[in-house]
């Protein structure tokens, strides 16, 4: 619909001063019911600038658009001027478009190939990959396959959590509970185990801690035992990441974590001191940020030791350096919102204009039953174990329904592992969640299965007309009749289609991922309503290849979308 806001534009550009032509576009709505047209223009805002009444002005609009050709109509009422598009022309040329662009349908060279840094995921090594992790990483995947599509080069990295003083305890607690043989079989559940028991054996023994500090130092100093260990750790981590991954569909470029920048950041920090922002505070080295109304970031410890600070203005100057990113976002949890600001401030103060391409992307956090996950007393759910169950209770509604389907296994994957995304996707990402069982595999109304499920029906109708031959749009001597398509149902569905490039756009500009989720929900609802109430696969031969091109052009758009958000599109449930 953007091409036809645009030309709306186009047309009152003369009309009203003082607007550019992408002022009006943006003041286009969409109208909550047909009656009332497929655009319309709201006078309000607009009267002080004309100085007239806004009825008078939407009269003025409709006189000056009254012989436009791709318009049926155009009225004034209360204000508003309402437009009525040439229906026959907009759904010809609507799923042309579709049909022609197929899987790029709604793709655009927004990017140019302009390099995007995006930062997410980052699980912390020995630690088991629970439900927490779970929105950071496909958050970060939609937006990477956002970005992707509308023309940037991404740059995905994974930056891991592979150092820092709990590998100082979990060397501790390997030595004095664990086995090699035991690490090996269990893998990241054993050191997660001897994770926990190092807190609450530290309780009781707070002389533990002392001995994990020591152990990271001897770490930091390059010690060979240390060393080994460390590895270990994450060669064995990083294995278990991996199955996660797999099952959701996450990819990396980059598996740089903080340990990468170990020797990257005395050069940082000497810059710190040459350009006169540290100060010592009570041996502690810091940037002061009061006039910014924050607290100090600190960037190094009073034994010399470096911290999250440190670390992340290092990896943000070797990420500039290395990819020259037009921007570098960080999808980090909305508790970690003062870090942030924090230490963008001291990256603009080091006299770096790129600061201002520094974006967290926060989101809410994940609690279970309202209760803060937490990996120090083992009160997590492990994603493993949700995706499983929930490919399993996929599996178990496939058997009752569809007994005689290939492909079960692969087809229950595809929609469990679906049905967890949608969940978390669907709405708003800077809102908590409270993690339910339920919710996660429910099945039922406006989730993820639901679109998937919409899209199967589009290829099964398609199969139909292809006599069980491929889900193509089926052949047809004569040209696409799109007046054939316009009774309310069909139009909708038309109608909703048309918006998916700008929808795509729009989830890119706010980061925000929901906006395609309850776009694709919306768009599979329409489709169900022109399913149960238009026959298609009737005698008329029109008729017939009129509503296939619609059934097509939705199965293409459903697909594209749920691509976005990091789902598959089963041909079968």
């Amino acid at each position: 619909m953007n091409a036809y806001k645009a030309k709306v534009a186009e047309e009152l550009a003369p009309l009203i001063e003082g607007l550019d032509q992408q002022d009006i576009a943006q003041l286009l709505e969409y109208p909550p019911n047909p009656e009332m047209g497929d655009l319309s223009l709201p006078c309000f805002k607009l009267s002080k600038t004309l100085r007239k009444a806004p009825q008078a002005i939407a009269e003025q609009v409709r006189d000056q658009l009254q012989n436009v050709a791709w318009l049926d109509k155009v009225e004034a009422v209360s204000g508003y001027c309402n437009l009525f598009l040439h229906k026959e022309s907009f759904i010809e040329g609507q799923l042309d478009e579709i049909l022609s662009r197929k899987g790029q349908f709604g793709a655009q060279e927004l990017g140019n190939g302009k390099n995007i840094v995006i930062d997410y995921s980052s699980p912390n090594i020995a630690k088991p990959f629970h439900v927490g992790h779970l929105r950071t990483t496909i958050i970060g995947n939609a937006l990477y396959r956002i970005f992707d599509f509308l023309g940037y080069n991404v740059i995905r990295v994974n930056h891991l959590g592979d150092w820092g003083t709990q590998f100082g305890k979990l060397i501790v607690a390997y030595q004095q509970w664990g086995s090699e043989e035991q690490v090996e079989q269990d893998g990241i559940s054993e050191l997660f185990r001897l994770y926990v028991k190092f807190h609450d054996e530290a309780e009781r023994e707070p002389e533990l801690e002392e001995q994990a500090r020591a152990w990271f130092v001897r770490l930091e100093q390059g010690d060979e035992e240390a060393n080994r260990l460390w590895k270990w750790f994450v060669d064995i981590s990083l294995k278990e990441f991996n199955k996660i991954y797999e099952l959701l569909g996450v990819g990396f470029d980059s598996y740089a974590g903080e340990s990468f920048y170990n020797d990257k950041m005395a050069p940082v920090v000497q810059e710190l001191k040459d350009k006169k922002l540290l100060e010592e505070d009570e041996g502690a080295m810091l940037v002061r940020l009061d006039e910014f109304n924050m607290p100090p970031a600190l960037i190094l410890k009073k034994d010399g030791g470096t911290l999250y600070h440190t670390r992340d203005i290092t990896a943000a100057i070797y990420r500039k350096t290395t990819y020259d990113f037009e921007k570098c976002i960080y999808v980090v949890d909305a508790g970690q919102s003062l870090h942030f600001k924090q230490w963008f401030k001291v990256v603009e103060l080091m006299g770096y204009d790129w600061a201002e391409d520094l974006e967290h992307v926060s989101f809410g956090k994940v609690s279970l039953e309202g209760a803060k996950l937490s990996t120090r007393k083992g009160n997590v759910v492990m994603l493993e174990d949700l995706l499983t169950q929930a490919i399993a209770k996929t599996k178990e509604i496939i058997e009752s329904k569809n007994p005689a389907m290939d492909n079960k296994e692969e087809v229950a994957r595809q929609v469990g592992v679906g049905a967890v995304i949608f969940n978390d996707l669907s709405t708003n990402r800077v809102k908590d969640i409270v993690f339910s069982w339920d919710e996660a595999l429910n099945f039922d109304g406006e989730t993820g299965p639901y679109v998937q499920y919409t899209h199967a029906r589009c290829c099964s109708v398609l199969r139909k007309a292809n006599n069980g031959e491929g889900t193509e749009l089926p052949a047809f001597d004569g040209a696409l009749d799109s007046s054939q398509l316009l009774n309310d149902e069909a139009y909708a569905a038309v109608k909703q289609l048309a918006l998916f490039p700008e929808t795509v756009v729009q989830a890119m500009h706010k980061m925000e991922p929901s906006l395609i989720s309850r776009y694709l929900v919306d768009l599979a609802q329409s489709f169900n309503r022109f399913y149960h109430n238009c026959p298609i696969l009737v005698e008329d031969q029109a008729l017939r290849q009129a509503r296939l091109a619609l059934v097509k052009s939705v199965q293409i758009t459903l697909s594209n979308g749920l691509r976005l958000i990091g789902l598959e599109s089963p041909e079968k449930i």
